[in-house]
């Protein structure tokens, strides 16, 4: 796919993600959609890809869906079927990414513009940069699967008033409320995303960080601590017994960085994905 409103490119095991309608701000629109969805099935066969950086060009991350429409925005027309929510179609091939994907939130965030960063591992903000869920000031309510993601990273409380009030809030709200790691002067969010993704890079086993990664997000919803010790346990004996395992070990040891062998698209174990196992429906 030749992309029109995002740019992608990779240097050094890390992907760059970059929303590009400079003009609107970064507005999300169907074509931004499709290119986002495309990208990330890339990025996960692609096992040079360590970890994600996404951010924004120009002076906004993204200032949310496009409203050129206008009123007419939001309203799908009668269908038979309910009309699916392309924000939460993006958010869920980030969910199930293999590659951990940080957000550099270089400008504005609202609506879409900070949704779709919830899926996403780190968030780290411009200082000066506005976020805000502001559907209820739209007249209509979070999408995304943000209902979901949302309270999950902030709490019910926090994640109530920002929905309920609908406000804009700056980035010093943001990290005090959990939303973000932390909070940075102009261009240093990228450069410290890009350290955070370096770090992955240069030192993460990609089989064990995509393992790891999906361990802690499906168990969110889990009832009880049984659960995560169930697929602990399948996960540490199939991590245990394979090649990285005895590279990482050896590279700490000799002290030294470590050459892991195994890849996302070939040497994930049997089990995976175990949430489509019958057991874990």
């Amino acid at each position: 796919m030749q992309y029109q409103e995002i740019a992608y490119d990779v240097e050094d095991g890390i992907a760059t993600v970059t929303l590009d309608r400079p003009e609107a701000l970064n507005a999300f629109t169907a074509t931004m959609m499709e290119e986002l969805l495309d990208v990330f099935d890339r990025i996960d066969e692609d096992d040079d890809v360590r970890a994600v950086v996404v951010t924004g060009r120009g002076r906004g991350f993204c200032a949310g869906a496009d409203l050129s429409s206008g009123g007419e925005t939001f309203s799908y027309g009668a269908q038979e079927t309910v009309h699916r929510d392309g924000g939460g179609r993006v958010t869920l091939r980030i969910f199930d990414c293999l590659k951990p994907v940080i957000a550099a939130i270089n400008g504005p965030a609202v609506g879409i513009g900070i949704t779709m960063t919830l899926p996403m591992d780190i968030r780290l903000v411009a200082r000066g940069a506005k976020l805000g869920f502001v559907f209820a000031r739209r007249g209509i309510v979070p999408e995304a699967c943000s209902s979901w993601f949302l309270p999950r990273i902030v709490g019910i409380a926090q994640a109530q008033e920002w929905v309920v009030t609908g406000r804009v809030f700056d980035a010093d709200e943001a990290l005090r409320g959990g939303l973000v790691r932390s909070v940075h002067d102009g261009d240093d969010v990228l450069t410290e995303a890009y350290a955070i993704a370096r770090e992955i890079a240069t030192y993460s086993a990609p089989v064990s960080v995509a393992l790891s990664r999906q361990l802690l997000w499906r168990m969110q919803g889990a009832s009880h601590p049984m659960e995560a010790h169930r697929i602990d346990s399948r996960a540490i004996s199939a991590t245990g017994a394979a090649p990285d395992a005895a590279e990482g070990v050896t590279a700490f040891l000799e002290k030294r960085e470590p050459r892991f062998t195994m890849r996302p698209s070939t040497d994930m174990p049997d089990f995976f994905p175990w949430w489509d196992e019958p057991e874990f429906e």
